[in-house]
């Protein structure tokens, strides 16, 4: 709330402690974000009860990968480079904006499922907003820019996937998912309190604190990108438990896969500072990862 305080004291330096985070370890904890504890309840009991449910009741929202229908439910059992087991199911769906989502496909059980992921879903955009403008600032860019950039309301998607990481007897066999940087504009993250998410800074891996009614928000290559690396996208993993089952809803702010050139931005480029990335569309830069 602090970003956009009517004391201009608090509202500065809320903005600069965004701003160094982002640019010191690209992921922090938002609190105080102005997200009610009721909806983000809310979103948690639906996924939680979704993943609840006998597995043939899971299976009916099955994804199809091979026909390339990603939207949906899937589980990934899977030998990773080091030679660990990624161990994990998921439901994965595009959740704004609203005329591109599909609503077939979202869980009808539980009944609130549809209702308070639309919420949330809304009221995300509008901080994703509010956090794009902080850091278009810190950039010297005006406030609307890197939103702009990205595709704006119409064609930046916010894709949910909530991990569903089960209790694992051997974890150090394990990793719920391996090494990574994001490949989105921002990324939000809710979790259920269950520690696992690990970042690699200044050459180890941190495993990071569980902050009651925060949200997770990592930036992604996109913004790395845009700001010719003035603004990291960190290397992190999740690690699974022994004890405890572990779910986190991830939802990736991605620009449109074809319509716009990613590249540092004219105003982020000098002589000092040649541009770090060449030119490439979201699905280039995607393919390039991958291969």
């Amino acid at each position: 709330k602090g970003i956009n305080s009517e004391d201009l004291g608090v509202r500065e330096k809320c903005r600069e402690e965004l701003r160094k985070a982002a640019v010191d370890w690209g992921v922090m904890h938002l609190v105080n974000h102005g997200m009610p504890e009721e909806l983000t309840g809310r979103v948690k009991a639906a996924g939680e009860g979704f993943f609840a449910q006998p597995i043939e009741e899971k299976e009916k929202y099955a994804n199809d990968q091979a026909a390339g229908n990603v939207q949906g439910y899937g589980s990934k059992l899977a030998n990773n480079a080091s030679g660990q087991l990624e161990w994990e199911d998921y439901f994965f769906h595009c959740i704004f904006p609203e005329d591109k989502t599909d609503l077939s496909i979202w869980p009808k059980t539980p009944s609130d499922y549809i209702a308070a992921t639309r919420e949330y879903a809304k009221q995300l955009r509008a901080l994703a907003t509010k956090v794009l403008a902080v850091l278009s600032l810190g950039l010297g860019l005006e406030e609307g820019r890197l939103e702009k950039e990205v595709g704006g309301m119409e064609e930046l998607l916010l894709q949910m996937k909530i991990n569903y990481y089960p209790k694992c007897p051997q974890p150090e066999l394990a990793l719920g998912v391996e090494a990574h940087t994001d490949v989105s504009a921002l990324t939000f993250i809710l979790h259920n309190m269950v520690p696992g998410l690990q970042l690699f800074y200044q050459g180890k891996w941190v495993t990071a604190k569980c902050v009651p009614n925060s949200i997770i928000m990592h930036v992604g290559d996109t913004v790395e990108i845009l700001s010719n690396g003035k603004y990291k996208s960190i290397l992190h993993r999740g690690v699974v438990n022994r004890e405890k089952v572990r779910v986190s809803w991830a939802v990736f702010c991605e620009p449109p896969k074809d319509k716009i050139l990613l590249q540092p931005l004219p105003e982020t480029v000098s002589e000092a500072e040649p541009p770090r990335f060449p030119p490439r569309t979201f699905a280039q830069h995607i393919k390039h990862k991958l291969f």
